[in-house]
């Protein structure tokens, strides 16, 4: 079997398209019901998909738009851990506003609970309005929010790696429950974090769980080269996603690693139709449920400035994004997104909001499921995929269109398994479960 593609299904109330709630088959009124998520991870998980993923930010959107996040995602996913067997569960975590000891109690519980299948998505969160929600007056600058954060992921990894694989013994006749000597003080003390340790548990069935990182900027990719194991990323065009690619495996390669241990998953948003018209009609039916008032404070945001003025229908000044589009080194990648899209396409300020309402700058593409797996495998096979996170714009009908029509195409292709050949998260992206550091100093110590 050759090379094969990792999807997620990216759990997101009641699907991508930000009008989707609008629709009259969407589950508007079950966004806070728990039952809700744990359907959308079954169908997820008979589809072999590799994870469910959500995201997250401490702060309310601001908008009477749209349904807002209910539910904090660890709990959440651990809810989704009894109701499931073998998915991946992938959750959103700050390391802006959490301590490390807490957080990795957290994942290691649901690592455990789940069997091994929690992945934690390393997020900085940028923005005062989440900074105030923590006695904060503002957000750190991005350079601070990233060397905090990797002081965080170096704590938390040593914290996860305190216990060595053989520390918990279960002695009865000895009275030994744990072999004291397996078991390490971390011992701290950096610019941002002080943590003494050890941790208080042993080794998830993971090790850890996967390293998950989402942030494309010059700083992220950074961050994501010398640590993530799985990227989300978003990109319009195929030369995009290639550039970003190579870069991130070069990056990798850069911190020593291999790059193979590193999947760059982007995001897709599919319509699917039996035609192409119908495809495209999907869409577009879709794009008529939008608010434009929800949509300009969203690319406000995105922006950092007023739109206030701009008319619907008159084209999107250039200038407006401050040349930020094909610059591949900038602090703020969804900013570069939506300028490559006004720099290529000029479009009016209506289609720009109907091109960000399907996937917020991820790829939302329409066609047949041949189309739609033939732009898969392109991606794939072209340099600018390992896999997808998948945004289905209408949960569950637009899932059970992918996962019906789509996937089969990719299973016939030999892109995408039939059946779980593991049991971890780990072992469906093809990663190795780490060995502790401190097993290996141990082991180092014994040698010499």
């Amino acid at each position: 079997m050759g090379r094969q593609l990792s999807l997620n299904a990216f759990l997101h109330d009641t699907g991508h398209h930000e009008a989707s709630w609008r629709h009259p088959e969407s589950g508007a009124e079950r966004v806070g019901d728990i039952t809700w998520y744990q359907d959308l991870a079954r169908r997820a998980e008979a589809a072999k998909l590799d994870a469910v993923f959500l995201a997250d930010g401490p702060v309310w959107w601001g908008t009477g738009h749209r349904p807002s996040n209910q539910f904090e995602p660890i709990t959440l996913l651990t809810a989704l851990a009894t109701a499931t067997e073998k998915i991946g569960l992938i959750a959103t975590a700050s390391t802006s506003y959490y301590a490390p000891y807490n957080l990795a109690r957290l994942f290691g519980s649901l690592d455990r609970i789940s069997g091994g299948r929690a992945g934690w998505n390393i997020v900085t969160t940028q923005g005062d309005e989440a900074a105030a929600n923590f006695g904060q007056d503002r957000a750190a600058d991005p350079a601070t929010r990233y060397e905090r954060a990797q002081e965080f992921v170096d704590v938390i990894t040593k914290l996860w790696d305190s216990w060595e694989d053989d520390a918990e013994v279960v002695d009865r006749t000895s009275g030994v429950f744990v072999d004291t000597a397996k078991v390490h003080a971390i011992n701290h003390v950096g610019k941002h974090l002080s943590v003494k340790g050890p941790f208080n548990a042993p080794r998830t069935p993971q090790g850890r769980p996967v390293y998950v990182q989402a942030g494309s900027s010059n700083d992220g990719r950074n961050f994501a080269g010398r640590n993530a194991e799985a990227i989300f990323t978003a990109h319009q065009t195929l030369a995009d996603a290639q550039a970003f690619y190579a870069d991130i495996k070069a990056k990798a390669v850069g911190f020593g690693r291999d790059p193979e241990s590193v999947k760059v998953l982007p995001g897709i948003s599919p319509f699917i139709g039996d035609t192409e018209a119908e495809a495209r009609e999907l869409y577009e039916e879709f794009n008529r449920l939008t608010v434009p008032a929800y949509g300009l404070k969203q690319l406000e945001g995105i922006a950092g400035i007023s739109l206030s003025h701009l008319e619907l229908d008159e084209p999107v000044p250039a200038d407006i994004f401050g040349g930020a589009g094909n610059v591949l080194d900038n602090n703020r990648s969804r900013l570069q997104v939506v300028a490559n899209i006004v720099e290529r396409d000029r479009p009016t300020v209506r289609q720009l909001l109907h091109r960000l309402a399907g996937g917020r700058g991820h790829n939302v593409v329409h066609g047949t499921p041949v189309q739609i797996a033939d732009t898969i495998q392109e991606w794939f096979e072209g340099g600018a995929a390992d896999g997808f996170n998948v945004l289905p714009p209408l949960y569950p009908q637009h899932l059970d269109a992918f996962t019906s029509k789509v996937v089969p195409i990719l299973q016939e292709r030999g892109l995408f398994r039939t059946e779980y050949t593991g049991s971890t998260l780990r072992e469906h992206y093809g990663l190795d479960r780490p060995v502790s550091q401190y097993a290996e100093q141990s082991a180092a110590a014994d040698a010499s």
